[in-house]
């Protein structure tokens, strides 16, 4: 395939960074670099593993480069470029690399900027039940997620989207919007939009235990929550039982008249169970 005249590397490291790669190439935007983290050690064997970037990397014979800081030495190093453009790296981006090519940095941030700057918009836009959201394609600055918008697309959230339809539906919005303006990029027709910083919000980074649910709890939060985090963390409570804490995972749950309703459920070092034969076993 014969890629459009653009000169850029690409820095990412998940599954939605592998995505748009796809995307991009689809729409003949292939980058002359790709830039990932490391190889990590992952499953019961600790085997290392290649992140999904480095695999389509690999796959689309594309250079790759992991490395485990951004040194001054490592900038140095890399050629000058027209553009860099970055989709969940993971690694802060020094500033003389954000301004390094001549067109400076892109970024897809999955919300719609100022409102919910950091690592987490997509569970943030679901736990706080919002009812739209979107991607906004920035220019980097060194300040999280503040630099000016190039173009914004907004989405509808439906009450039961999950963060994996959402995310899908946002991963392709993202790569497609950027397809589409890098030309007016390329050629410097695109006025940035400075962003309102009295409108700023944030997100924090998920952790493993923030999937807790209190089963007693408000069913909408509930919900937010198990749509928020279905695929990791997961949502789960406990249980005691002869003095002994017990985690019980949700694995299906719905929302019906306003009502949370926990459907399959997963009990600590146990088989897979429908949650009314968990009840009848273990009466809260």
């Amino acid at each position: 395939m014969q890629s459009q005249n653009l000169n850029f590397i690409f820095f990412g490291t998940p599954i939605v960074a592998s995505r748009t790669l796809q995307i991009l190439k689809e729409k003949e935007y292939i980058p002359k670099l790709i830039v990932t983290s490391p190889d990590k050690p992952s499953g019961r064997g600790l085997e290392m593993h290649e992140t999904p970037v480095a695999i389509w990397a690999k796959e689309n014979n594309i250079k790759c480069l992991k490395p485990e800081k951004l040194t001054a030495e490592f900038i140095e190093s890399l050629e000058k470029t027209d553009l860099n453009i970055v989709v969940a790296y993971g690694k802060i981006i020094p500033e003389i690399l954000i301004n390094k090519p001549e067109l400076g940095t892109i970024n897809i941030h999955y919300s719609l900027l100022p409102k919910y700057r950091g690592a987490s918009p997509l569970e943030a836009c679901l736990l706080n039940g919002d009812e739209e959201t979107g991607v906004s394609i920035q220019q980097m600055e060194y300040k999280l997620d503040s630099g000016p918008i190039l173009r914004e697309e907004k989405i509808e959230i439906g009450i039961n989207d999950t963060k994996k339809e959402l995310r899908d539906t946002l991963i392709d919005l993202g790569a497609n919007v950027l397809s589409d303006i890098l030309p007016k990029i390329q050629n410097k027709e695109i006025t940035p939009k400075k962003q309102d910083e009295n409108m700023a919000t944030f997100c924090k980074k998920i952790n493993k235990e923030d999937g807790e649910i209190d089963i007693n709890g408000d069913a909408r939060e509930n919900w937010n929550k198990y749509r928020a985090y279905q695929d990791w963390p997961g949502t789960f409570f406990f249980v005691y039982r002869n003095d002994k804490k017990i985690r019980v995972k949700i694995k299906h749950a719905s929302y019906l008249n306003n009502i949370f309703i926990i459907n399959r459920v997963v009990p600590e070092g146990k088989k897979e169970i429908d949650y009314k034969d968990f009840i009848k076993q273990n009466p809260l």
